[in-house]
């Protein structure tokens, strides 16, 4: 990105300042080789956004920002009703709800190690990975219905986990309002066998050591030792997910052009947020968050069912599992009142600071678990919301490492084979039923996930409180 273009504003962060149709300033997050190494398609996609209908704030990009579909891949950005704000299905992402959850194990790196390629086999085999996958579930309609109503909630009513999780799922592993009347039965059917399963892309299971801790107070209200292992899932919606984006982004365009709405770009697709169509959409994305919150929940009961067969003696307990593909309706102070707004982060995780009270207790003196994915076979991290996060991006941070590559030309530069073999000899075992998958996930093919991580404890976005190593990765 040009530089020129910006004005450092310190703490990591630059201003693009307002312009043309823009309603807002951009603030783009990051130090300066990663914003100079972002595409230019991210600047022009903040100001883009920062020129739609009751955007308060600014127009946010956090330090893992690459291009995505409308909004940038790490974009946040509030909406005011009461200004006629929107609601943006390419500010939500495809993978509706696509998030992390990260469970504690309480066993050893030597422990988990002797059985290594063992607990690799099982996993593949028990949570399938891949894209079009199918399960071992399959529901009838009337309970998919139930899922999109009860997210994790239903789930851990039919046995797929423990009461005790819920309140350490973000928004208690239900999200209110959910309308599955307003999803396709076209997104149903595509997801009828695929709970319980991974999906594609960079999504994956990890297993994982704290290999070091930073803050050691927010580590202990965390259940973080050096040394102990954890597990890691990152996936979302799957196919239902997909599917609602690609329904309402149909619709939105052609409410746009008969409203006669002008778009910067027509990725940028929206409607009123009080409007039916906003209101149906809604609804579908509630469903569809609930469906990645009841798909995660599941896959950690087959995690803990995994782990009892071949470790009796481990106590898998949830950390945190929280979403980065979403909009969700939050109080927020806008120029000096505090508002309902609808703040969407795509690709950006939501990252409360001390004392919030919908925290669940043992965290809420020192901030929300976020969670933050490297990619295949490098580090990953925990950090922990900062206050100041709520006046720099409405308490958002980034959710990973953000690619600097395409899947197409990771695959012109890397065989899977080649590796798999190359993270086999530094002791990360590596299952995923395609080698094309592996390719286009190939580590270099992603952001320096430890200078991400950094650029958003410099910003004041969130702390660092752990670092994470894989030892085995379960890919798609």
């Amino acid at each position: 990105m040009d530089l020129s273009r910006l004005q450092e504003i310190g703490g990591s962060a630059w201003r693009l300042p307002r312009q043309g149709r823009m309603r807002v300033d951009g603030i783009i997050y990051g130090d300066r080789a990663l914003v100079a190494a972002m595409d230019e398609k991210v600047g022009e996609q903040v100001a883009n956004v920062a020129a739609l209908p009751g955007i308060v704030g600014a127009s946010y990009a956090m330090p893992d920002a690459h291009w995505g579909y409308g909004f940038p891949i790490g974009g946040v950005a509030a909406f005011d009703p009461e200004a006629g704000g929107v609601i943006s299905a390419g500010g939500v992402g495809f993978d509706i709800s696509c998030g992390v959850r990260t469970m504690l194990t309480g066993l050893t790196r030597p422990e988990v190690q002797a059985r290594q390629a063992e607990l690799a086999e099982r996993l593949f085999r028990d949570i399938p990975a891949g894209m079009g996958q199918r399960g071992r579930l399959s529901f009838s309609e009337h309970d998919l219905d139930a899922i999109l109503e009860g997210g994790a909630a239903w789930a851990v009513g039919r046995g797929f986990g423990l009461p005790e999780d819920l309140p350490l799922i973000e928004e208690q592993g239900r999200a209110a309002g959910a309308a599955p009347d307003h999803v396709s039965a076209k997104a149903k059917t595509r997801q009828r066998g695929e709970m319980g399963t991974l999906g594609s892309g960079n999504h994956y299971l990890e297993v994982q050591e704290v290999a070091e801790v930073f803050a050691a107070g927010a580590a202990s209200a965390y259940g973080l030792a050096v040394g102990e292992v954890v597990v890691t899932v990152h996936c979302g919606s799957r196919g239902l997910g997909h599917q609602v984006g690609t329904d309402y982004l149909g619709e939105m365009v052609a409410w746009a052009e008969a409203h006669g709405l002008e778009l910067p770009d027509r990725e940028l697709a929206c409607a009123p947020i009080r409007s039916e169509l906003g209101g149906r959409y809604l609804g579908a994305m509630r469903a569809a968050t609930n469906c990645a919150l009841a798909n995660r929940q599941i896959i950690g009961h087959f995690v803990r069912g995994v782990f009892a067969e071949l470790f009796p003696a481990a106590h898998v307990v949830l950390l945190y599992d929280v979403s980065h593909n979403t909009c969700k309706v939050e109080e927020h102070p806008v120029e000096g009142r505090r508002a309902q707004l609808f703040v969407h982060r795509k690709g950006a995780t939501r990252a409360l600071g001390p004392w919030d009270p919908s925290l669940p207790e043992p965290y809420r003196p020192v901030g929300q678990p976020v969670l933050i994915g490297g990619s295949m076979g490098t580090e990953s991290y925990i950090l922990a919301g900062c206050a100041s996060g709520e006046q720099r991006s409405f308490s958002s941070a980034c959710h990973g490492a953000g690619r600097s590559m395409s899947r197409h030309a990771a695959l012109r530069q890397w065989r899977g084979r080649t590796i798999v073999d190359a993270l086999a000899e530094r002791g990360i075992v590596i299952r995923s039923p395609s080698m094309r998958g592996v390719a286009e996930e190939a580590p270099a093919a992603y952001k320096d996930v430890r200078a991400v991580v950094d650029a958003a404890e410099r910003a004041g976005l969130a702390r660092k409180v752990a670092r994470l190593v894989p030892f085995i990765c379960i890919k798609g």
